[in-house]
């Protein structure tokens, strides 16, 4: 079974507050001969995976990383309780990409979308360190608010983060193999991404 864990990018995609506002543009075939859509956004926008160099200056940006770190055994952890994100997490394996189940993404179309987010802890994001993960994600826009001091114990320990997941109900508590396919842009502190588990 596969399943998309990715959030369309659309003329109704959420749009964190004060970032320039994604503009879709269509030529359709009958009126230029050829379809063609423009887009113009951020790289931070729908689903989206955060390079270190988003949060520390000179870290690494998503072209130092091989492709092979956006491949592994992944697990769903279920955190819909939790407004402070602090679950057990003794089972994790070394590299494994760990994804966290909020509901959040429930109100991806509300206005309230950006607010009253859950959060992880500095705590768990220590514990996940120690662990050795790979990336880490979550079906919300941010793990951490402002100063972001979650994003940063994470980035510098070259643990990526993936914002705007949707779908995680479907792989709750389960572990499966997960691909996340950041667009290739050279030198990017974030990029959108196709992400999909794959349940044997």
């Amino acid at each position: 079974m596969i399943i998309d864990l990715t959030m369309p990018i659309d003329e109704k995609t959420p749009n964190f507050p004060g970032d320039p506002i994604l503009k879709i543009k269509r030529h359709n075939v009958k009126q230029h001969t050829y379809g063609k859509t423009f887009l113009e956004m951020h790289t931070h926008v729908s689903t989206h995976v955060d390079a270190p160099s988003h949060m520390i200056n000179g870290a690494k940006t998503l072209s130092d990383f091989p492709i092979e770190k956006f491949i592994g055994d992944a697990i769903v952890i279920d955190v819909r309780d939790q407004k402070n994100i602090e679950p057990d997490i003794s089972n994790l394996k070394n590299s494994d990409i760990v994804f966290f189940y909020t509901s959040h993404s429930d109100k991806s179309y509300k206005p309230d979308y950006f607010k009253n987010n859950p959060v992880i802890t500095e705590k768990t994001a220590r514990k996940l360190v120690e662990k050795k993960v790979s990336i880490i994600g979550l079906d919300s826009f941010t793990p951490d608010n402002e100063p972001y001091d979650v994003h940063k114990i994470l980035l510098k320990n070259n643990i990526l983060i993936v914002e705007n997941l949707i779908n995680l109900n479907e792989l709750s508590g389960k572990r499966f193999k997960c691909f996340i396919m950041p667009m290739k842009i050279t030198g990017a502190d974030g990029a959108p991404c196709r992400v999909v588990g794959i349940l044997e």
